[in-house]
């Protein structure tokens, strides 16, 4: 890639959707050269396709974010912390002082997933062991 492909790059980058001749004059080549080179990066793999943005994807910046609160009343927490670490999502446990006794932390790709993984964790946890869910609306700093 030379340094006319990196322009060209960089305006499709900038708008995939702007026409030939618009790219053609922002990197100064005719409208024929840059649809050449077009082709080209595409046929070897150096534009490997188009992406099309939803405003939900804008809008989301990064995974969604949940803590469970999580209320035992004496049961161990290395067991349950155990079972919890086995999901992905689950980034870290805190055990912590308080009326409640461990505070979980997860990022996740969609509700579904979150009430997915809820659902098998309140399955494999003893009775009387209260989860409380809370999802992160908004995050500053």
């Amino acid at each position: 890639m030379d340094s006319f492909d990196q322009k060209i790059i960089t305006a499709l980058r900038e708008n995939a959707r702007q026409s030939v001749s618009a790219i053609a004059g922002q990197v100064n080549l005719s409208r024929p050269a840059v649809s050449e080179r077009i082709k080209r990066m595409e046929e070897q793999g150096d534009i490997l396709g188009y992406k099309v943005l939803t405003s939900t994807q804008v809008d989301q910046q990064g995974p969604l974010k949940a803590h469970f609160e999580i209320k035992h009343g004496g049961f161990k927490c290395r067991p349950l912390v155990h079972l919890l670490l086995q999901y992905p999502e689950v980034k870290y446990c805190h055990g912590i002082s308080g009326e409640v006794d461990l505070l979980v932390y997860l990022e996740f790709a969609s509700m579904q997933r979150l009430h997915d993984i809820l659902e098998e964790v309140d399955e494999a946890l003893p009775s009387g062991v209260k989860v409380v869910t809370h999802v992160v609306m908004q995050e500053w700093g």
